[in-house]
């Protein structure tokens, strides 16, 4: 009923929308190289009215070099067509006096300019940061202070985005984001993705789109929203490369980028890899129970050494047949790896009252390592009618997981392992999608987008585990520990979207997306198999935008979203590496809903600089959050396991947000510039599990950054970050303080430069505080997190062509293929 409701609407506002729209002259062509014939993209079209040198109106040609330009008012008119590289041509004498007229230039040709070097550099002045209808647009390769970074350190300087000491992300103080790598998913953000981010070199990053309220093209997957790191390519004719090495105290990272292209065809290929060098943390947890009148408190004082290193390699091409055809496609393999190891010593006393105490050593270690694939292949079919666009593609991502882990537990007195688990946690995951789009103009300035995608994520895991026998002195596998897993998730989506203007009040773009959920699982440790109902989600959506003069734009935006839980939250395997803190999946877990309303404002205040304001309310049903319990004694198989913690993830409730962020980018002076962001919201945890353990906090985060231009080549940055406690169910989980430094210098004709970045520089170690309440316990956290680095790094461009377009991309979308 919902969908035939939205097709009658959509019906009613185009045909409202066509009765109120006045139609007037246009000018349309194509321009094209004066010898070859090639079309050549992304010039300029500028219209004057005759005898005056006041720009009428103007635009820019598309990659096939057409233009199209509309809502002239009546007269005679010169029209001026310039491109980087040829002489400009001026059309005298176009008469647009008759009502509605629609005048075809056909082909305007322009002649090379003989004196135009062999190597054009051409330098962008785009943003470092752009506010678009629906997104946010980061230009990480603009910033200095990330080149020798990874993709966290460019996820930090990012408006309502935050990231904590361990690289856990947050979109608008939600954990539910949707990771995507130029527009499309990958299983290797299944898997950690942390590992994953703190494995991109933020030199192979172009920019970094931010979509808080995603329109109906979108998947509804990621309650907070989606973020897309979009990697870079070049499309011009040619070839170039780039070469980016880092050397660090705390990491190194290297990326190489080669592309080539020859009229309509292309080709690129890419390598990047990072290394996460050795870093000790310590730590230390005290716990306190209380179960009848009995105080027991358990005492762990750790330390633990981890590294991290991974790599990421693949290809492309990109074909344009007969001007109206393009075929693209791509194929990289990843493999990212983690290893740790270390020991707590633990001192329990079971009451408080009686002075004896049981003192023990756990020797504890483990290896994750994924390697996977991602490959696609596209297509997208232009037509003669400007902005009508067919859209179709496939992509795959299979990858492998494997997991090692191992845990000792000594008495210190006598010296004896009593408990000892070995496990081995092979995985196969595979995500596919097929998505088709088609985009057609209805009106002046109506076009409707319609859609569809099937999906499908499916993975294959065991757990084998081995238990320490100590009668025996030897290890055999516990099968109350061991177990394997199925899992089968199929989304099939349709959508509906309609961009139109309401008379001259605004822009309007509304739509409506419909997914079915089929989930088929099974998991061979669960107390009882749970048949997951399909289930159908609607998912509407809204954005009103409205130009106030020149300089000043308003939007109000809704969006329905939803978030299903991964297979490592319903994986029922119980980690028993620490005896004292189990930790398991919940396969009863359901789906969490979130609606989202949003209001923004920006300003261009000229050479003074920009900003942006935006007020956001959400709600949450289902809330999943993880969640600790205590049990006197806890069965597991045949084994009890006695004072002890286990983690899990739970629905507990229901979760309101209401949010501010403000940013502002100020040029104090034609050297000096300064951004800085503000981001502050109110949270209102309603616990459904516990009640009375209901919360209310205030968080917010505040940063500046700040660069100074001391010549053409030398520039230094400054940027500092400050993350207040965040308070989730059960506790307060600490502040996140971050600064850094960067200076660069280039060279060689501004091919090569030298960068000297420093993080914290000052205090070696981060001290990191966390409280969690519960039902008859309380632990209080500390750990100690070295944090200090200083790198230098070094890039190197060469090539014979290198161009950046000035203005933006036509599609309003993602920069990567649609159908997200």
């Amino acid at each position: 009923m919902k969908k035939v409701l939205l097709v009658i609407f959509l019906m009613w506002v185009v045909g409202y929308v066509s009765a109120q729209t006045k139609t007037e002259n246009s000018i349309v062509g194509t321009v094209l190289d004066g010898a070859s014939k090639q079309a050549l993209p992304y010039g300029t079209v500028t219209i004057f009215k005759k005898g005056s040198k006041k720009v009428v109106t103007g635009t820019t040609t598309d990659k096939d070099g057409n233009f199209n330009l509309t809502d002239i008012p009546s007269g005679i008119y010169s029209i001026v067509f310039e491109n980087i590289g040829y002489q400009a041509f001026t059309l005298n004498e176009v008469d647009l006096t008759k009502k509605d007229a629609i005048v075809d230039l056909k082909n305007i040709l322009l002649n090379v300019n003989k004196g135009t070097l062999e190597v054009v550099k051409i330098v962008s002045k785009t943003k470092l940061i752009e506010n678009k209808l629906d997104k946010l647009v980061y230009n990480a390769e603009k910033d200095v202070t990330s080149q020798g970074g990874v993709a966290t350190d460019v996820l930090k300087k990012i408006p309502q985005v935050s990231v904590d000491v361990d690289g856990n992300v947050q979109l608008s103080g939600s954990s539910g984001v949707k990771f995507l790598i130029n527009g499309k998913p990958s299983t290797a953000f299944g898997s950690n993705i942390a590992d994953v981010l703190q494995s991109i070199p933020s030199s192979q990053i172009k920019s970094v789109e931010v979509i808080t309220n995603p329109g109906a093209k979108y998947d509804a997957q990621g309650l907070g929203g989606i973020i897309n790191i979009i990697l870079k390519t070049n499309n011009t004719k040619g070839y170039n490369a780039s070469i980016s090495l880092t050397g660090g105290t705390r990491s190194e990272n290297g990326s190489f980028n080669f592309n080539e292209r020859n009229n309509n065809f292309g080709v690129s290929a890419f390598f990047s890899g990072n290394k996460r060098l050795p870093s000790n943390t310590s730590s230390n947890n005290y716990r306190v129970t209380t179960v009848d009148n009995t105080i027991s408190t358990l005492d762990q004082q750790s330390n633990s050494r981890y590294i991290r290193q991974g790599y990421q390699t693949g290809a492309g091409f990109d074909w344009t047949y007969k001007k109206l055809n393009n075929f693209s496609g791509n194929f990289s393999s990843n493999l990212f790896e983690s290893n740790g190891n270390g020991y707590t010593n633990q001192l329990l006393r079971q009451d408080i009252s009686n002075t004896g105490s049981i003192a023990s050593l756990i020797n504890s270690g483990n290896k994750y390592v994924y390697n996977g694939i991602d490959a696609g292949l596209n297509y997208k079919r232009t037509f003669k009618k400007e902005g009508q666009e067919l859209d179709a593609g496939f992509n795959t991502s299979p990858g492998n997981n494997n997991g090692h882990s191992y845990s000792e537990q000594y008495f210190l007195q006598p010296d004896s392992l009593y408990y000892g688990t070995r496990s081995y946690n092979p995985a196969k995951t595979t995500e596919s999608q097929f998505t088709i789009d088609y985009t057609q103009p209805l009106h002046q300035d109506i076009t409707l987008g319609v859609g569809g995608k099937i999906s499908s994520y499916n993975i294959n895991s065991s757990s084998n585990v081995n238990s320490y026998q100590p009668f025996v002195k030897d290890y055999f596998q516990d099968s109350s520990l061991s177990n394997n897993l199925t899992y089968k998730q199929k989304v099939y989506a349709t959508y509906a979207e309609l961009s139109f203007p309401v008379a001259k009040l605004f822009d309007a773009k509304i739509g409506g997306r419909y997914e079915r959920t089929e989930i088929n699982s099974y998991f061979s440790n669960a107390q009882q198999q749970v048949k997951i109902p399909g289930y159908n989600t609607f998912v509407p959506s809204l954005f009103l935008s409205r130009k106030i003069g020149e300089n000043q734009s308003i939007r109000i935006s809704y969006s329905k979203r939803i978030e299903r839980p991964e297979y490592d939250d319903l994986n029922p395997f119980i980690n028993t590496s620490d005896p004292k803190n189990l930790s398991t999946g919940n396969p009863y877990l359901q789906p969490e809903i979130g609606n989202r309303y949003e209001l923004g404002y920006s300003n261009d205040f000229g050479k003074i600089g920009s900003g942006m304001i935006s007020l956001f309310y959400r709600t949450n049903d289902h809330d999943i959050q993880p969640y600790i319990f205590y049990y006197p004694s806890y069965l597991v198989g045949d084994s009890v396991y006695t004072n002890v913690s286990v983690s899990t993830r739970q629905n507990i409730g229901k979760e309101n947000n209401v949010g501010l962020n403000l940013f502002g980018n100020f040029h104090f002076t034609p050297k000096l510039d300064v951004r800085t962001n503000a981001f502050f919201f109110w949270r209102h945890t309603i616990n459904a599990i516990d009640t009375g353990y209901d919360n209310n906090s205030f968080n917010y985060r505040l940063n500046i950054n700040a660069s100074y231009q001391f010549t053409n080549t030398l520039v230094a940055e400054f940027f500092g970050n400050f993350s207040s406690a965040r308070h989730e169910a059960q506790g307060t989980y600490p502040s996140f303080t971050y600064y850094s430094l960067a200076i660069r210098k280039q060279f060689w004709k501004k091919k090569g430069s030298l960068a000297l970045t420093a993080t914290n520089p000052f205090s070696e170690y981060l001290n990191q505080k966390t409280i969690v309440k519960g039902t008859n316990f309380t632990v209080n956290g500390e750990r100690k997190i070295p944090f200090r680095s200083i790198g230098l790094n070094f890039t190197w461009k060469f090539g014979k062509l290198e161009f950046k377009k000035k203005t933006e991309d036509r599609d309003t979308n993602l920069s990567a293929p649609s159908g997200v």
